[in-house]
């Protein structure tokens, strides 16, 4: 188990080296709290597109209420997780303000992606509704 955690910890460490290497060579000026918000969003944002189609197989009420709750709680335990091994590998400072940008950053694109979501379903029912006529 110990090595599992280490070998995630050391894939953890190179993805944020890759990161920031990118930031680096595409000279870009994020910050490292804006990559958290970034990177940590996008994450979420792929959970929620693969978990989704599965969860709705899965149940017909309130699936985007439980693929929010689930994809959170990853969210909150990657975040956690991604902290702990910057600082085990000193490849970068734990800090709780890195926490907080990537759940946010979540966040921020979950409300994006719902309220599109329910723009689209809702023209979709008023064109169904219309082409019945």
């Amino acid at each position: 188990m110990e090595s599992i955690l280490e070998s995630l910890m050391v894939l953890i460490a190179k993805s944020h080296s890759y990161i920031l290497s990118l930031n680096d060579a595409y000279e870009k000026s994020f910050t490292d709290k804006e990559l958290h918000f970034l990177v940590i969003g996008l994450i979420g944002m792929a959970l929620v597109l693969v978990i989704y189609p599965l969860f709705k197989l899965l149940s017909r009420n309130h699936v985007l209420v439980i693929v929010f709750i689930y994809v959170f709680t990853l969210i909150l335990v990657l975040t956690f997780a991604i902290e702990i091994g910057q600082w085990y590998s000193g490849s970068g400072t734990m800090d709780l303000d890195d926490v907080i940008f990537g759940l946010v950053g979540f966040l921020l694109m979950f409300v994006v992606f719902a309220v599109a979501r329910e723009i689209i379903l809702a023209v979709w029912r008023v064109v169904k509704r219309v082409t019945k006529r």
